[in-house]
């Protein structure tokens, strides 16, 4: 039975989320089809990519409003394909600034539109809950606090857990990732994630490389581990390290994806906030949130913004358990004074790794699966039209006459 459903994921998380459901789906629904724009994970699971998730991966307004009219080109010509081939159902993946609209307008053409990872809505721009009203079918949520925002706005909604919480050990082995990295056992490591998105690397890498060169004075034979997504923000990382003025040997590692062996082997992390932030927590490790952008969207994120805190362990967890340096406090000094005090207190890491494992047991809630189970019944209509087409006309059997 082939059901065929359109998918837009946006950026490397968006990714991985939408693989995590097409596997879980198809699990009830070998024969499912999936198609529209997606990542590299997507594709290995069989997805028919129009066009790729990187395209949607912006940082701040101004490169936003700088790639509105491509992007709003790309979304016409995938809604024109989707009201054509009618799929059972649409699946936005995060994005939502891309995905709302669209999702409003397939909704509206009569195909269920449901979104995965509820946008930000309580951290900024609250207002957005009447425009996702209007266009989402039902929303799933990564977070349990979520949850009432939607039902006092009566819109139908799952909280489903994180798909990381599912995927990353309780119990992360230091030395089995420090072996596969080849790693002395008792090297003092930090991990530098600068971010997913070029914009983001193109923006922190002097600000990380001069941290660690900080950190190298006063901590030396320390290594420094630099995971990067994709080959464009390698490159970019790799002609800014090769800038450097200092003759000083710099003990630092770029390495292509191995984040989580990164992390995990690490006794800090540096990281820019996002999804990395989460990850760093499941993985128990004490980290500093770093984050920059242009200056008056800071100004305007700030003044829009309803939390103290801009990282998901803190905001998940209520309170600032682990630092944040944003925009002119991100200099390295500050930087390396803040991992200088996780690398000295062991204590400290200790307790902070008992309360990433307190919010990993929450969060984990087989989430592919579980969104798998809301988006099924949905799928109904066109598995029973799938079924009655494939059916013989009455009075005919599937058996050769005598």
């Amino acid at each position: 039975m082939t059901i065929t459903i359109a998918m837009v994921a946006g950026e490397a998380s968006g990714d991985m989320l939408a693989a995590h459901l097409m596997r879980a789906i198809r699990a009830h629904l070998p024969d499912a089809r999936f198609y529209g724009i997606g990542g590299p994970k997507m594709m290995a699971e069989g997805f028919d990519a129009r066009w790729p998730s990187e395209l949607l991966a912006v940082n701040g307004y101004s490169e936003a409003i700088g790639r509105f009219h491509s992007l709003a080109g790309i979304r016409r010509k995938l809604l024109q394909d989707i009201r054509k081939t009618r799929p059972a159902a649409f699946i936005g993946v995060d994005a939502p600034d891309f995905n709302l609209w669209l999702e409003g307008k397939v909704k509206s053409s009569g195909i269920p539109a449901i979104h995965f990872v509820s946008p930000s809505i309580w951290a900024w721009r609250g207002k957005r809950i009447k425009s996702i009203a209007k266009a989402v079918t039902h929303m799933l949520c990564l977070f349990p606090f979520e949850m009432p925002i939607y039902e006092r706005a009566g819109i139908p909604a799952t909280y489903v857990g994180h798909p990381l919480a599912d995927e990353l050990p309780l119990e992360p082995n230091r030395i089995a990732a420090r072996e596969r990295l080849e790693l002395p056992p008792e090297a003092t490591v930090v991990a530098l994630l600068p971010g997913s998105r070029q914009s983001e690397v193109s923006s922190l890498a002097d600000c990380f490389i001069s941290t660690a060169e900080v950190l190298t004075r006063r901590r030396p034979g320390t290594i420094f581990l630099v995971p990067l997504a994709t080959r464009e923000t390698r490159e970019i990382f790799t002609e800014v390290l090769s800038r450097r003025d200092s003759s000083e040997e710099l003990p630092l590692r770029p390495l292509f994806g191995h984040a989580v062996d990164a992390m995990t082997a690490a006794d800090a992390v540096l990281v820019a906030s996002g999804t990395a932030c989460l990850e760093a927590a499941l993985l128990k490790r004490p980290m500093v949130i770093c984050y920059r952008m242009g200056k008056w969207q800071f100004r305007l994120v700030k003044r829009m913004a309803y939390l103290p805190w801009v990282g998901l362990p803190n905001i998940l967890l209520n309170e600032l358990v682990v630092p944040e340096l944003l925009q002119d406090d991100a200099t390295p000094e500050a930087l390396a004074d803040a991992l200088d005090r996780w690398l000295k207190d062991g204590d400290a890491c200790a307790a902070l790794a008992d309360r990433f494992t307190a919010l990993h047991q929450e969060l984990r809630r087989g989430t592919a699966e579980k969104a798998a189970s809301v988006i099924l019944p949905y799928l109904a209509d066109a598995i029973a039209t799938d079924a009655a087409s494939a059916a013989p006309p009455a009075g005919e059997s599937g058996e050769g006459h005598a």
